[in-house]
């Protein structure tokens, strides 16, 4: 009992943590303004939760293009800790070689979840009119992937499904992404 809650807790503290840095990470790979001069409350709350992990990996590792490799090593990182911590407590149990296996598919994963809650996020605002900072951002969020589908797949009596497609293709990312991981840890 007391492994399953910890085992919660470690989850879900260390899953908003990365999941944030990757939050983070697509922002800047997007080019959505961040600085508290922008007005975007989101971009300072992101900045606030992960500046004490990404600004000192940001010193040893450059970026790579538009790409954030601290923001992404970071939430990797965290990962690790999880697995690496749940792993330890399960008495070291099963190979250690498993642990950043676990870590990469659980950046995956988180990747995925993110991106399923901005979605709803933005489908749900799109029912309200709403002038926040906050529903520009969720949109140029969700706007990359969204776009070609919206070239797929047309409007249904004014409705627009394709964020209801792209929740279809997370979920069917999600599912093969599961058989992988447990396909990775057999080897």
């Amino acid at each position: 009992m007391l492994y399953q809650i910890f085992s919660l807790l470690l989850e879900v503290v260390i899953g908003f943590l990365s999941g944030v840095c990757l939050l983070r990470l697509y922002m800047q790979y997007q080019r959505i303004p961040m600085s508290a001069r922008s007005g975007n409350p989101l971009g300072q709350f992101v900045f606030a939760v992960t500046d004490w992990i990404v600004l000192p990996l940001r010193r040893v590792l450059p970026s790579i293009g538009a790409l954030d490799t601290a923001s992404l090593v970071a939430a990797y990182l965290l990962q690790l800790t999880e697995f690496g911590l749940l792993w330890l407590l399960a008495g070291g149990e099963g190979g250690l070689y498993a642990v950043p296996i676990l870590a990469g598919f659980g950046v995956l994963r988180m990747a995925i979840s993110g991106m399923t809650g901005a979605v709803i996020v933005y489908a749900v605002l799109s029912w309200v009119s709403t002038q926040s900072p906050m529903a520009d951002v969720i949109e140029r969020l969700v706007a990359p992937p969204l776009t070609p589908i919206r070239r797929l797949v047309p409007l249904v009596g004014g409705i627009d499904l394709s964020p209801l497609v792209l929740l279809v293709i997370l979920q069917i990312a999600a599912i093969v992404l599961g058989h992988m991981q447990a396909a990775a840890l057999m080897i």
